[in-house]
């Protein structure tokens, strides 16, 4: 019995799980990868604006009093209206932005810093909480 055995030049693709270059790139469609994009966005318009919102009028009613000596009850409505316009800029925002990346990352800005003054007013005592 003779036995007789091929050597190949190259590796077979299953000899080197780990290689990328030989694998087939995945294929996303230019389809889905807008409707992502956008459900990206809708979902960042949606909530990180409701966030973003909702972090403004908290901010307006504590810093309100705190700065400028308002009453408490009107620095709560002034609050709570200015947060309709900061949640119509934010859905803006989201939509103009370059990518949905870029959308969320201002979005997260905007919390951050709304959330670090509301954090020193109510743990500073400035705030009326």
């Amino acid at each position: 019995m003779i036995l007789i055995l091929q050597v190949s030049p190259l590796p077979l693709s299953h000899e080197f799980p780990n290689d990328l270059a030989r694998r087939p790139a995945p294929v996303v469609s230019a389809g889905l990868r807008y409707r992502m994009g956008v459900a990206s966005r809708a979902v960042a318009a949606i909530a990180g604006g409701y966030g973003v919102a909702a972090l403004s009028a908290a901010v307006l009613a504590l810093g309100l009093p705190a700065l400028f000596g308002m009453a408490r009850s009107e620095a709560a409505l002034t609050g709570t209206l200015a947060s309709f316009l900061v949640y119509a800029v934010a859905v803006m925002w989201v939509f103009a932005a370059r990518s949905a990346w870029r959308a969320w990352t201002g979005l997260a800005i905007a919390a951050a810093l709304q959330g670090l003054l509301l954090l020193l007013w109510t743990q500073g005592g400035g705030g009326a909480a």
